[in-house]
């Protein structure tokens, strides 16, 4: 069986083939083994991939996007005066791809295509994914590997470096865009992640734009403004010279690497900058540092210490910046390991994994995965190397803007150990802050979306608001689709019903829900499913209902198959807000036979949601408030006074 395996990166893709019998070898795309990720607008239309869109650009930088995965969640780019859907720019460079493919096997299709995937991407992402490779042209037969996976695999297919079952690995992943370090266990028929996080504002991107700050410092005083077009260009002419000169800075990182100094060629009339690799690291310690904490945390999180670790794995193209090594091996006492190439490894895992080991064909989400989309809103990024804010003072000496095009990425994540693990005598303790299984094989399970950032504390209000706020909500949909499905019970707590009873009312309510709700379904307009923007989404997995209230308010009302699974949801719903549990308005609540906890956040000044759950029982509720009012009563007050059950309203 001929199959291909696809890294599509935030700054170059990698595509790997085994054909007739061979073993897996890197498919060459314009005599390389790495293919820009890149995209140009032609004006014809039509879109131009990889190094020829690289090419192009320096003819007109307005109709290029050099890192589109990096926009995943924007729905849309403008490039140019073209108005470009995310979707079909990745799926250029898939086609670009699946085009050479076919052509080394004349002209027939692989039988398989394996996609990989960074472990914390959610059913949204993983499904815009799919929709380009089908979009592409790759056929049917499509396969998903978490990125973690597939370096696992390819870590313990060579000689000496075997993962044994009920053994684990560590892997240390920075790429072009983000940072991602999980912890993978071997099973009997596969690999599982035992525990991942990341750093969305931590990547190769991020140690290119400290240089060029730091180049800016240097030099900028000799001509502040024409440092300035340079930063921010105005004309054809500014942009190309700006994107000479990134593309020499990032060569500059790169030759750091390898030696302890060179030069950053400038445009006049700048003169060129003489850069050292001390100069450098001192640049990005501080956020390397950050990761290789985030490293440490991550592994302690399973229960393990670095010392019973099969390895711990570098992969990625930014992952052979020797200080990376050099602060694991400080820090955790442990020498990671590397290949030459870093950047391939992960498109070579991916055929390494066993066949019955892969996770199977995201589910049909498109409502939910709709509605998402629809309501997705972008955030400044913050960290990474950056120079802290400024003021006043010359142009050279404030703030330089951050690399650009910015997107949202997974919240900022602590370890989030996954639930169902391998047999001892791997550990893995509970999870801390809501399930994320992304474990393959006979442990896969669905994983929460980190599909929406909100903006904190904003005032702005108008449709900003309500699509953020009806963005937040809908990441409720996304983890009762995603959420672990437990053994159905009949936890009813105080509840007079019966709660292992799931048969609905015409409004969607089953008897447990309507108890709980109480007055607010008797006399508000209540419907079936999560309606927010007047469209009911389903919510498999779970029984839920909406009721529209006075003055902005909705109350969501949800009925689980397990009490278990309400807690779970909760800790998953802060999650995909980018928000802690732990640093919520928290509170215990009371009302006839009934208790519960509630979690109150503030989206921004005036509008909010607050859940609550009711103590053993399946039932977990929800109040919004959409409309941003600085004058209203909190949540708190709201759902004491009008939602809490026995509340009169």
């Amino acid at each position: 069986m001929n199959v291909l395996s696809v890294d599509l990166g935030t700054s170059n893709t990698v595509a790997v083939l085994a054909a007739h019998g061979r073993p897996p070898r890197v498919v060459d795309v314009d005599g390389s083994s790495m293919m820009p990720s890149a995209v140009f607008a032609a004006e014809d239309g039509g879109l131009v991939v990889g190094r020829d869109a690289e090419r192009r650009a320096r003819l007109d930088p307005s109709r290029f996007e050099p890192n589109p995965k990096r926009r995943v969640d924007e729905g849309t780019l403008l490039l140019g005066d073209v108005v470009v859907p995310v979707t079909d720019a990745l799926a250029g460079v898939l086609r670009r791809v699946a085009d050479e493919t076919s052509r080394q096997l004349a002209g027939k299709k692989p039988d398989e295509v394996r996609l990989t995937h960074p472990a914390q991407w959610g059913p949204v992402r993983r499904n815009v994914l799919l929709s380009a490779a089908r979009q592409a042209g790759m056929g049917s037969n499509l396969v998903l590997v978490p990125e973690p996976v597939a370096a696992a695999a390819h870590f313990a297919s060579f000689p000496g470096q075997k993962l044994a079952p009920n053994q684990a690995l560590a892997v240390y992943d920075l790429g072009a865009g983000t940072f991602d370090v999980a912890v993978v266990g071997a099973t009997q028929k596969g690999f599982a992640v035992l525990a991942e996080a990341g750093l969305p504002d931590l990547g190769g991107l991020d140690v290119d734009q400290a240089l060029l700050e730091h180049v800016g410092r240097q030099i900028s005083h000799r001509d502040p403004a024409g440092w300035q077009r340079l930063l921010r260009p105005e004309s054809t002419g500014d942009r190309r010279a700006q994107r000479a000169l990134r593309e020499d800075v990032k060569a500059a990182k790169e030759a750091l690497s390898r030696h302890p100094q060179t030069e950053v060629p400038l445009p006049e009339p700048f003169e060129d900058v003489l850069v050292t690799r001390v100069e450098l690291e001192a640049l990005i310690r501080p956020g390397l540092l950050r990761s290789v904490e985030l490293l440490a945390a991550t592994i302690r999180s399973t229960g393990m210490g670095p010392d019973r670790l099969a390895g711990i794995y570098l992969v990625g193209g930014s992952s052979r910046i020797p200080l990376i090594a050099t602060l694991i091996a400080e820090q955790l006492r442990v020498v990671p390991t590397s290949l030459d190439q870093p950047e391939t490894a992960v498109a070579l895992g991916a055929h390494h994994v066993p066949q019955e080991g892969v996770t199977m064909r995201t589910g049909d989400m498109s409502g939910a995965i709709e509605t998402v989309q629809r309501t997705q809103t972008m955030v400044p990024r913050t960290g990474g190397f950056s120079a802290q804010p400024q003021t006043g003072g010359t142009p050279a000496q404030q703030q330089y803007p951050s690399r650009a095009p910015q997107r949202p990425g997974p919240p900022p994540s602590q370890p989030t150990p996954v639930q169902n693990p391998p047999s001892a005598p791997i550990p893995v303790p509970a999870p801390q802050s809501g399930p994320t299984p992304v474990a393959v094989g006979p442990l896969s399970q669905p994983t929460p979306a980190y599909a929406v950032s909100a903006p904190r504390k904003s005032s702005s209000g108008g449709n900003r608001l309500w699509y953020m706020a009806t963005a937040v909500v809908a990441v409720v949909v996304i983890g009762v689709v995603s959420i672990i499905i437990a053994t159905s019970g009949g936890d009813s707590g105080n509840l007079a019903a019966d709660c292992s009873d799931q048969g609905t009312d015409s409004s969607g309510f089953t008897a447990c829900m309507r108890e709980v709700a109480g007055h607010v379904h008797q006399d508000a307009e209540c419907s079936e499913g999560i309606s927010i923007t007047g469209r009911s989404i389903a919510t498999p997995g779970a029984k839920s209902g909406t009721c529209k209230l006075p003055d902005g308010y909705l109350a969501l009302y949800y009925h689980f198959d397990s009490a278990d699974l309400v807690e779970q949801n909760i800790d998953s719903v802060f999650t995909g807000m980018g928000e802690s549990k732990n640093q919520a308005k928290t509170g215990k609540w009371s009302g006839g036979d009934l208790s519960g906890t509630y979690y109150e956040v503030e989206i921004v000044r005036g509008a909010g949601i607050l859940l609550f759950s009711v103590d053993d029982t399946p039932i977990m509720g929800s109040v919004a408030l959409l409309t941003p009012d600085e004058n209203s009563v909190n949540l708190a007050d709201y759902f004491e006074k009008n939602i809490k059950p026995g509340s009169t309203g």
